[in-house]
């Protein structure tokens, strides 16, 4: 197909990722997507990534893998800036649906990602191998926007605010490694408790484990404390039931956003959202897991400073109605347009997806219809575009 041909939208079939923690009935809830097997639904998956790549609709009814159409004219696709750039599609977009916590994880920064992924393919681990920290050389920070009441953790809370909290539950067999962080509120003392949380074994584990979970059964009222009674019936005798009182807990509402940055540690507990991530798949757990936790690696590339409270929820730059939430890589953009006729123009690949009521694409002769809950990819070439929104619109895309 050549830049001529190629079309101004086209619209996009997407997979769906049925991890164990996802929803049973949030995509047919909000977007009338059957579930006919009743399996998790957890993510929906818009773009070229490898381990899930859409499809796009050609004339005719016929369907190529998105990377496909990229790789016969990437120039005209993602545009000349972006392919030179980043040489492929930067970004990845997805619908998540969470029914159980996500792991706690943290993802590196785009240098440590090129250097742990060298050092790995170097020792010849296989990239499916449980012990593989780094998928790809990149670096993956993201950006969430809540469709519906979404609980999270995001970044460490301050310090005092920690000591607060274990002094409260009074754990004897914390009782030392609280004294040392109350002796050093600062970075070093921060990893230090942080480091001896994750290595706890044997029975002072369970001991500890034990009493914090007897604490939370008696201050139900509390989200702290809730949400650690239930993170331990969905990972009992984990570590990462202290998270709650390391991290910021946070319940987003329908229509806010956070970003996630590089080093920081985060974990997804419930509830449906957007996501715009760098084209990445570089997770280091810290808990709520069974999979392969490498402390070392982890507190290598985990930042262990407090993210204060205004700087966790991101607060869109207004353009009359329509929402930017801006961030500070070029990876990825991400703006929702309020329903009505907006006059758009491409600066590089993007994916429109209709979050609430159908949407029109038009450009000439072409003509694009999406009802709730479908997406479009439209190619870089596109330029100028009308957009026709009976409801809310997500558009997903890069600086360049």
């Amino acid at each position: 197909m050549s830049s001529r041909d190629l079309p101004s939208f086209l619209s996009m079939q997407n997979p769906i990722q049925g991890y164990d923690w996802g929803s049973h009935d949030a995509l047919t809830t909000l977007f009338d997507i059957p579930n006919p097997a009743g399996k998790p639904q957890a993510e929906l998956w818009m773009g070229a990534h490898p381990n899930g790549c859409s499809e796009v609709m050609l004339a005719a009814g016929q369907t190529q893998k998105l990377s496909t159409l990229i790789e016969r004219d990437p120039a005209a696709v993602l545009g000349e800036a972006t392919q030179t750039r980043f040489g492929s599609l930067p970004f990845l977009f997805k619908v998540l649906c969470a029914e159980k916590a996500l792991s706690i994880q943290v993802h590196p920064s785009k240098a440590q990602a090129e250097a742990g992924f060298a050092k790995e393919e170097a020792a010849g681990i296989s990239p499916k191998a449980a012990n593989r920290n780094y998928k790809d050389p990149n670096h993956k920070p993201e950006l969430v926007f809540a469709l519906t009441p979404y609980q999270a953790m995001n970044g460490f809370r301050a310090i005092p605010a920690i000591l607060a909290l274990f002094e409260r539950v009074k754990l004897p067999t914390l009782a030392e490694l609280v004294a040392a962080l109350a002796a050093s509120q600062n970075e070093a003392g921060l990893q230090h408790f942080f480091h001896q949380l994750l290595v706890l074994a044997g029975a002072r584990k369970e001991e500890a484990l034990a009493g914090l979970q007897a604490f939370a059964a008696k201050h139900q009222d509390e989200e702290t404390f809730a949400l650690i009674t239930s993170l331990a019936a969905q990972y009992p005798g984990d570590v990462g039931l202290f998270s709650p009182l390391l991290l910021n807990v946070v319940t987003l509402q329908p229509g806010q956003a956070m970003y996630l940055d590089a080093c920081t540690p985060h974990a997804y507990v419930r509830g449906t959202g957007l996501e715009i991530m760098a084209n990445s798949d570089n997770v280091l757990r810290a808990g709520l897991t069974p999979k392969y936790i490498d402390v070392a690696e982890l507190l290598a590339c985990t930042r262990c400073l407090p993210k204060p409270d205004d700087q966790i929820l991101l607060a869109p730059r207004m353009d009359g109605a329509v929402q930017h939430f801006e961030v500070p890589v070029p990876d990825f953009t991400f703006s929702v347009y309020p329903a009505g006729e907006h006059q758009l123009t491409t600066a590089s690949a993007e994916i429109l997806f209709a979050i609430d009521e159908a949407v029109i694409l038009k450009r000439g002769d072409d003509t694009l219809r999406l009802e709730k809950g479908q997406s479009a990819f439209i190619p870089a070439a596109t330029g100028r575009y009308q957009l026709l929104a009976e409801g809310r619109v997500a558009r997903a895309g890069n600086r360049c």
